[in-house]
């Protein structure tokens, strides 16, 4: 291993396990120069990776500052649950069901479904919390003619796993939609703003296999928390 890949490393280790927290300037040039007995050239190469992977921001008159990287991702591409995400990330968090009944659909949702504004569904409202914050407020509608009634153990844990799990369909595909917007009262009640004017919001149409559209899905984050991730490949323009 290189010896700067080496330097990153350690000190990246450091950064996630605590040692270094955010706000924190980590040492100077000069002194990891001497701690690790190599060249301040192979010092500088170690920083710019640290930079450049997002765990420092080099500040003038300070030096390299450690940025708050307790984030998780959360995939633009896929169908994946929050439980799922949890387990994956291994998140400590709790989950509060604000509302689970059959009402008739918004009619913000039904157009966003271009379905009837008089159809059935039933709503689940859930508040993820970390670290006793909220960060998350979840708003899902399921289409009661598919889904008529969400068992509260299941709103609780899991809303996919009953689905698949208990009711045997097959969950197949989405759309989604990415926005950023202004905090709304249901915002302020619930989720941790410190201060936030504006929250990421994620809505979803989902479809089962079978193409029949059965959930409007609502996700709304909180800034600071969230990042969002996919992978990406450039393909060759289409030849003429």
């Amino acid at each position: 291993m290189q010896k700067f890949m080496e330097i990153y490393r350690r000190l990246k280790e450091k950064i996630q396990s605590g040692d270094y927290c955010p706000g924190d300037i980590l040492p100077s040039e000069n002194e990891l120069t001497e701690q690790f007995g190599v060249s301040r050239g192979t010092v500088r190469k170690a920083l710019a990776l640290l930079l450049e992977k997002g765990y420092i921001q080099k500040m003038k008159g300070k030096g390299s500052v450690v940025l708050d990287i307790q984030r998780f991702d959360l995939p633009l591409s896929g169908l994946t649950s929050y439980k799922e995400l949890q387990q994956a990330q291994k998140i400590e968090s709790e989950t509060i069901v604000l509302e689970n009944s059959l009402t008739e659909l918004p009619q913000s949702v039904a157009r966003f479904l271009n379905v009837p504004p008089e159809q059935d569904a039933v709503c689940v409202r859930r508040l993820r919390k970390v670290k006793d914050e909220g960060v998350i407020l979840d708003i899902d509608y399921f289409l009661s003619d598919i889904i008529p009634s969400i068992p509260e153990e299941a709103a609780e844990n899991s809303l996919y796993e009953y689905i698949e799990g208990t009711l045997g369909f097959s969950i197949s595909y989405a759309r989604k939609e990415f926005t950023v917007e202004s905090v709304t009262e249901e915002d302020r009640e619930w989720l941790s703003l410190n201060g936030d004017t504006h929250v990421v919001v994620i809505r979803s149409e989902v479809f089962l296999e079978d193409t029949r559209l059965f959930q409007y899905s609502e996700s709304r984050h909180r800034l600071d928390t969230f990042r969002f991730t996919d992978f990406a490949r450039r393909r060759p323009p289409a030849m003429p």
